[in-house]
């Protein structure tokens, strides 16, 4: 996040939690977005040694290779990010108890 970015989420401080968690995901999205784009183009330049009408057999199994570990890497975010949603949740249920 660029600093216009943490000037904006430092002033947010008085806004509306909607805006504020509005813009908490739109920035999660951007970054993940960017993460895509990296990891896409690490891909690409490990994986792609010449350009051709055809993926040789090499080149093939380079990028399932790094799609595959790319998915288990997110499955294993999205488990966390659930995990630590669920352990607020139920930590902000007892608070109001």
């Amino acid at each position: 996040m660029d600093s216009s970015w943490s000037s904006l989420v430092v002033c947010l401080g008085m806004v509306d939690p909607q805006l504020q968690h509005f813009i908490k995901v739109e920035t999660q999205k951007q970054s993940f977005q960017q993460l895509v784009h990296q990891m896409t183009e690490l891909c690409w330049g490990k994986c792609m040694d010449k350009t051709g009408p055809k993926l040789g057999s090499r080149t093939e199994a380079c990028f399932v290779n790094y799609v595959e570990h790319f998915i288990d890497t997110s499955q294993f975010i999205l488990n966390r990010l659930e995990q630590t949603w669920k352990a607020k949740a139920v930590f902000s249920e007892s608070l109001s108890d």
